[in-house]
């Protein structure tokens, strides 16, 4: 990308280069098929027009989001439970009924339109990995599979417009957002809400989330860099919240222009809390640059202390993240012996590039490690508690954002 893909300003000043990584959720199902994975350069640039955060190489997403995409929503107890919350919070705030129509781009394997169908409300998934997307077809949640954009909002105004149409940590994934943008605009009723769910830049830059950057994220977003790519589609952010989510997500809730939706205080507040992380600030992004150096070092040292004290070291969540993290700091099996995840789908592979094999659960009873490095760190109160007979034990539990610790 030579240009931003919000405002198509020259993108010149470099947030972070992590060198080269293989694509995070492409998954190597045998040691015979490493040779073959390919890795991109994983560079962040910052745009110093409109501060929109992006990957300065831009994959297919195609290639990206294939019809076997591991990630499955359903798997994460509180993700489910936060889904759930959300679905209660806007069929109230909405007055949602049977003859509304709720529409998530990126619905994944029905995870969130599950509770809204169990409202009695109409729902329609869309869903461009076939794999994910027949679960929620299984689950009798109507999706179509397919990339979303214009030409899919144009198929479906033919329908009653919904209400409520969600997109819920899909945003960072697209990389036409004029595409995608437009596509909401059309679709969504002239009085109807628009919800983006994204892990928030201000948190990236502030906690050192580096590792939620990979190729899947061509994009890193605040409010800041948002407001002027959705005026061009004559929508508005009305109002914004503040999730624990991912390490510390926004929601926004976007509406028309000439809606009678009034804006609320808090797109203010957000601004001027995020005008205190601007990428474009020298000061900002030299620290995140050093910051993220004096991470890889700390992480890599206690790995070896570890290893030199004879210590059994593992890892749990087979998450993108975890593979940004553990290429970037040249972490492979040689120092961790396996990661641990809870979806079987992923089970018996590998991380792509470095080569750590995929296992259940039950292999932390097996061959328990003394050392566990915590890798889907946003879960980390989640796996903690599913872990005490380990921890009681002697397991001791480590993570390495936003500081190497442990816990």
């Amino acid at each position: 990308m030579v240009s931003c893909r919000s405002c198509r300003s020259e993108l010149k000043l470099t947030l972070i280069d992590l060198g080269s990584s293989p694509i995070a959720n492409n998954l190597i199902p045998s040691t015979q098929s490493m040779e073959e994975m390919s890795c991109f350069p994983l560079c962040a640039k910052t745009c110093e027009n409109c501060s929109l955060v992006q990957l300065s190489e831009e994959l297919p997403r195609e290639t990206l989001f294939r019809s076997d995409y591991v990630y499955h929503s359903s798997y994460s107890s509180s993700w489910l439970e936060h889904s759930r919350s959300y679905v209660t919070k806007m069929v109230k705030f909405l007055n949602l009924s049977e003859n509304d129509l709720v529409v998530e781009v990126a619905s994944n394997d029905g995870y969130l339109l599950q509770f809204f169908a169990d409202s009695k409300v109409q729902v329609l998934g869309i869903e461009p990995a076939a794999g994910v997307a027949n679960l929620a077809i299984a689950k009798n949640i109507p999706t179509m599979i397919e990339f979303f954009g214009v030409t899919t909002a144009k198929k479906l105004t033919k329908n009653p417009k919904p209400k409520l149409i969600i997109g819920n940590n899909v945003l960072a994934h697209v990389p036409d957002l004029h595409d995608f943008i437009e596509g909401f605009s059309i679709l969504v009723a002239d009085e109807g809400i628009i919800t983006f769910e994204f892990p928030h830049l201000l948190n990236l830059l502030k906690n050192n989330q580096f590792d939620t950057i990979y190729h899947e994220h061509y994009s890193y977003l605040s409010v800041t860099a948002l407001l002027p790519l959705m005026a061009r589609y004559k929508l508005k952010i009305i109002n914004v919240e503040k999730l624990p989510t991912h390490g510390g997500s926004l929601r926004v809730f976007i509406a028309k222009n000439e809606s009678n939706w009034a804006t609320d205080r808090s797109v203010q507040i957000m601004l001027k809390e995020e005008a205190q992380y601007d990428p474009r600030n020298k000061k900002i992004y030299e620290s995140f640059q050093k910051n993220i150096l004096n991470l890889k070092s700390n992480l890599v040292n206690e790995l070896l202390r570890g290893k030199e004290s004879k210590k059994r070291i593992a890892a749990y969540g087979a998450a993108a993240k975890g593979v940004t993290l553990l290429n970037y700091c040249g972490i492979k099996s040689d120092l961790i012996d396996y990661v641990v995840d809870l979806n079987p789908n992923k089970q018996g592979n590998f991380l792509p590039g470095c080569q750590i094999p995929i296992v259940g659960s039950d292999t932390l009873v097996t061959n328990p490690p003394d050392i566990l490095l915590i890798l889907a760190w946003n879960l980390s109160n989640e796996i903690k508690s599913q872990l005490l007979n380990q921890l009681n034990g002697g397991m001791k539990m480590l993570r390495a954002i936003p500081n190497v610790e442990y816990f």
